[in-house]
């Protein structure tokens, strides 16, 4: 079998972005040989004329191209309750946002809604400098499934705006 094709396997049926590392680990591979397998996979993905890509931002995942993302909204929906979407929420405005202060914000149940978001690809959690807590923030899924261009850095700051114009 040919390490690319064991590399998309991998990537098929992963939910979350996963790193060279992991990769290697998981096929008994040499990190370089899947690293230099893997950059031959993506440009063989974006030299296709398909709806499928593989992002690297957050490490490496198969997804559906951004211009492809109503059809699969239509097919695949999430279904976020009322108290997780709060949390996202406040993950979105506050971005990057430690754990913790989040837990302080939404209270414990907190916890399971980041886990939640996490699997529907919505926020990422990394160790903060620290390596105590997590700093959470938003996926460039999050953008496209609320439609959101740009930074919500801006969306924030408007929402602060509007606040301040209701006192």
């Amino acid at each position: 079998m040919e390490l690319k094709s064991r590399i998309e396997a991998v990537l098929f049926v992963t939910a979350d972005a996963m790193d060279i590392k992991d990769i290697a680990q998981i096929l008994d591979e040499d990190k370089e040989d899947v690293e230099n397998a893997m950059l031959e996979l993506i440009m063989d993905y974006a030299s296709r004329d398909g709806a499928l890509e593989i992002n690297d931002e957050d490490g490496y995942i198969l997804q559906v191209k951004q211009e492809y993302f109503d059809i699969v909204e239509k097919l695949c929906p999430l279904d976020i309750s009322p108290a997780v979407l709060k949390t996202l929420t406040v993950i979105a405005i506050k971005e990057p946002i430690r754990q913790t202060l989040l837990k302080d914000m939404r209270g414990s149940s907190a916890y399971e809604h980041v886990q939640e978001l996490i699997e529907k690809g919505l926020v990422v959690r990394k160790k903060d400098s620290n390596g105590k807590s997590y700093n959470i923030k938003t996926t460039p899924k999050f953008r496209e499934y609320f439609k959101l261009k740009g930074d919500t850095k801006i969306l924030a700051k408007y929402l602060e705006k509007d606040e301040d114009l209701k006192k």
